[in-house]
């Protein structure tokens, strides 16, 4: 399996950037607006964001600090009212509906606090089914589904339906549901909020194997103990960045939530190559974006 933060996973180069230039960062939010309702509320008032590739930046503020928002519309859920969304060096609101569509199931994993699975679909089938979306064709999508729920020890469960899991069992099945695309940017919004203490834990520990194994994920949590576990911490209060993180005070390296260290050049989540007749399908449904 290929590495998301690889050439490969990423998608062809953005045009105008040449071969060997610096890297473009996954993220780059500008100047970005967005007022709702009558009389309006403000959920955002000019933010400014950069998150490089390899990343793992946990987003915090207290409640209708605009963190939701910022996330909805970096993953193209909604459109800003000014400013810029630069997404693995595409800009969104240069995109019409089905363009920026194709560009969110290429890039962005989503990860939510209720887990959004599908009710009367299996585990692996809910897993399968973001892999077909993304264009893989059935035996590479079920391939994939069946490789992430074994790596995430869930495989011995992958026939049950959500009711029937634990919340962490849950949750780890909406991180592999949010991975099989392959994202080049994984978001997640309060991930952690719907679990008990032993369920957070595993999360965070898989977010941490994911990003030392070069995985970008922007993390909205009101957790100080979860934001310990990233490699910055961005704050917003009253629709804007008050602190990026970028300071002294924010450089310590991230939380070690685990024993396993995975290379950097493999799949983000298993730490080893497929199959080759798995990822041959795979490249080949994916063709050019």
């Amino acid at each position: 399996m290929t590495d998301v933060s690889s050439p490969e996973s990423a998608g062809p180069r953005p045009a105008g950037v040449e071969a060997g230039a610096p890297a473009v960062p996954d993220l780059v939010v500008h100047g970005l607006r967005k007022t709702y309702g009558a009389p309006p509320v403000r959920a955002l008032r000019g933010v400014d964001l950069t998150v490089r590739a390899g990343e793992f930046v946990a987003l915090m503020g207290p409640s209708g600090s605009g963190k939701s928002t910022l996330l909805h519309l970096i993953a193209g859920l909604d459109r800003a009212d000014e400013g810029t969304v630069a997404l693995a060096g595409v800009r969104t609101e240069e995109l019409g509906s089905a363009r920026l569509a194709r560009l969110r199931r290429r890039h962005v994993g989503l990860v939510f606090q209720f887990f959004h699975l599908i009710e009367h679909l299996s585990a692996l089938e809910n897993v399968a089914l973001a892999a077909l979306i993304a264009g893989a064709r059935p035996a590479a999508a079920t391939a994939r589904a069946r490789d992430l729920l074994d790596t995430l020890g869930l495989l011995d469960r992958a026939a049950e339906r959500p009711a029937a899991l634990s919340g962490g069992q849950r949750q780890r099945v909406a991180i592999a549901r949010a991975l099989a695309n392959r994202p080049t940017l994984l978001l997640a919004d309060e991930p952690t909020g719907a679990l008990d203490s032993a369920g957070a834990a595993e999360v965070l520990e898989l977010f941490s194997r994911l990003h030392r194994a070069g995985q970008t994920i922007l993390m909205v949590t009101h957790s100080r103990e979860v934001a310990g576990g990233a490699q910055r911490i961005v704050r917003m209060r009253d629709g804007r960045v008050v602190d990026d993180g970028t300071g002294p005070a924010d450089d310590a390296d991230p939380v070690d939530a685990g024993s396993v260290t995975l290379p950097v050049r493999t799949d983000a989540l298993t730490g080893r190559p497929p199959s080759s007749a798995s990822e041959g399908s795979w490249r080949a449904s994916r063709g050019p974006s």
